[in-house]
């Protein structure tokens, strides 16, 4: 999922998540200046804004709310030039082969929905190629992978997450990065592992981009494709799921192509966290923000000593604020679960029940549908992955034959990590993206 923690003997490092973690992690991060903002942050949403929220659920929502996606700040946050975006790239480890044009990227700060279907506001990157003749240009999301800390989100910091979604832009393409609930300058916590309300936020902040492009001399064809990382490869598949049933008749699904997503908590990921495939101080983090979350949504305990054992019980809730660096939560966490959690917790999440069992079921559903015609998609994984394990994919790609569809798996080998199957992978993401002609 990949803001995890990893290291030998007694130290700690983050591991080697993806673009958009670890390797961000271990970077030495600056956050971009604001060169200027369009306007001032706008008012909270009217009163009939409110009632419009509170009597829909979400899906209803999407259609009946016109106010979702409304773009309330673009903040310039600079231009590239090609050889720059190059640069940029190879530093991270990127292919940069598909480069052709300078970009200028922005945040985009708009309004969207809680979980529970409040208004509230998100931010998100956009990036836009400049030099091209070209004002009319496909879409591509890219979902950013775990995050801890709401200064690591793209729209906010020089990390691999603006790279990536740079270099997308770079070919030609108007390329999206959203922040999710909570992070870049959300307000509130990260409803981590919540798959529905990251992919409605990411929907709201492709509403938020095809209503901004103009405005910055560009304008977005309806066509989206969307891949994502790690977290971002379960959001991927649930934005796709949602555009393909037709959440917004302005836009429709074309290539989906996620990287090592977390799709089978249930079957896959949490049983790995106890069989070996899922790296000791990995599974202690992930687990420590997943549970601490997700009983914000589905309470889970009423007290964390419930669940953790002392002194972390203390300490875990408010580590993951949004306001702590992975690097600074992870000297604070064990390096097994069995010190992490109470006797009690550990045999629950080997055998889970209850609102445990439901909040995993409710997230385990974004490859639980029949894609259209014409949909690629291509389910990009390792059999190295200590991190997401490759049984994730090979369950989302059962569940997605069980409704006709086929998704193409790529296993990047035995030898290519968390963070190594993104780099392995995005080279042929980038190549098999349209662009603009």
């Amino acid at each position: 999922m990949s803001d995890a923690p990893r290291g030998p003997s007694g130290r700690r490092r983050v591991s080697r998540g993806l673009a958009a973690g670890a390797a961000l992690l271990l970077a030495a991060l600056t956050t971009a200046p604001a060169l200027a903002t369009s306007s001032a942050y706008a008012s909270q949403p009217t009163g009939q804004e409110q009632t419009k929220a509170a009597g829909a659920s979400a899906g209803a929502a999407s259609r009946t709310a016109t106010w979702r996606g409304k773009v309330l700040s673009i903040t310039p946050l600079g231009r590239r030039s090609r050889a720059e975006i190059i640069a940029q790239a190879q530093k991270a480890g990127l292919d940069a082969e598909t480069a052709r044009h300078g970009v200028a990227a922005y945040r985009l700060t708009y309004r969207t929905i809680t979980p529970d279907g409040r208004p509230t506001s998100a931010s998100g990157l956009l990036a836009l190629p400049v030099g091209t003749s070209r004002r009319h240009l496909p879409p591509v999301i890219h979902a950013h992978g775990t995050l801890a800390y709401r200064g690591y989100a793209p729209s906010v910091a020089e990390g691999p997450d603006r790279t990536v979604s740079v270099l997308y832009a770079s070919a030609g393409r108007a390329a999206l990065a959203p922040d999710y609930l909570g992070l870049g300058t959300g307000p509130g916590r990260h409803p981590y592992m919540d798959a529905r309300s990251a992919a409605s936020a990411s929907l709201d902040m492709l509403r938020a981009a095809r209503s901004a492009a103009p405005k910055l001399g560009a304008a977005l064809d309806r066509t989206v494709s969307v891949t994502g990382f790690s977290q971002g490869g379960q959001v991927a598949m649930a934005l796709g799921r949602e555009l393909d049933r037709g959440a917004d008749p302005r836009f429709r699904l074309g290539t989906l192509a996620p990287v090592a997503g977390p799709y089978d908590l249930h079957g896959s990921e949490l049983p790995g966290m106890f069989d070996g495939r899922v790296d000791p101080r990995s599974a202690v983090f992930y687990a420590s923000f997943f549970l601490t979350a997700q009983n914000r949504l589905h309470p889970l305990y009423d007290d964390p000593s419930e669940v953790f054992r002392a002194p972390y019980a203390d300490r875990v809730e408010d580590l993951f604020d949004g306001d702590h660096p992975a690097e600074e939560i992870a000297g604070k966490l064990p390096e097994r679960l069995e010190d992490l959690l109470t006797d009690t917790w550990y045999q629950k999440l080997q055998r889970p029940s209850g609102a445990l069992l439901a909040s995993l079921r409710a997230n385990d559903l974004t490859c639980d549908w029949q894609p259209g015609r014409g949909i690629r998609i291509t389910l990009y994984s390792a059999t190295g992955d200590r991190d997401v394990p490759i049984a994730n994919t090979r369950s989302c790609a059962r569940e997605l034959a069980r409704y006709g569809a086929r998704a193409t798996v790529v296993d990047q080998g035995a030898d290519a990590d968390h963070y190594t199957s993104f780099l392995r992978s995005e080279p042929a993401i980038a190549r098999s993206l349209p662009v603009s002609r």
